[in-house]
């Protein structure tokens, strides 16, 4: 069974001795840009907790993901992400794929909605 999503929490700083704050067993895991809102990352995982870790620790895939340059200390601080646990990883897949496939109907619904707009 699906929980509930998480509230949105800021990436720890590791050098703080901070930690993530998420499932140790599957789930999903969504981050974002806080300044915008942009989605960054959203997938589904058997350890949600190492997943997140993973992100943070592979600087390179940390950087082609968020493309972040450099150290990117000063865009990791702009970034949040949210979890939601999950019974099994099948689950947690299935989940992502029913969750990708509403937002693809919203952007659907929304795109005429937003050529009209800028047309007036």
């Amino acid at each position: 069974m699906i929980g509930n999503w998480s509230s949105w929490k800021k990436f720890p700083n590791a050098e703080r001795g901070e930690h993530v704050e998420a499932p140790i067993g599957p789930g999903i895991y969504e981050v974002r840009h806080i300044s915008t809102g942009d989605l960054a990352a959203f997938d589904a995982s058997g350890n949600v907790a190492h997943a997140l870790s993973s992100l943070r620790r592979k600087k390179p895939t940390w950087t082609k993901l968020f493309g972040i340059g450099g150290g990117g200390t000063s865009q990791d601080k702009d970034l949040e992400y949210r979890t939601c646990a999950a019974s099994s990883l099948s689950e947690a897949k299935t989940m992502v794929q029913a969750l990708l496939g509403r937002r693809q109907v919203y952007w659907r619904r929304s795109a005429p909605q937003a050529n009209l707009a800028g047309s007036i």
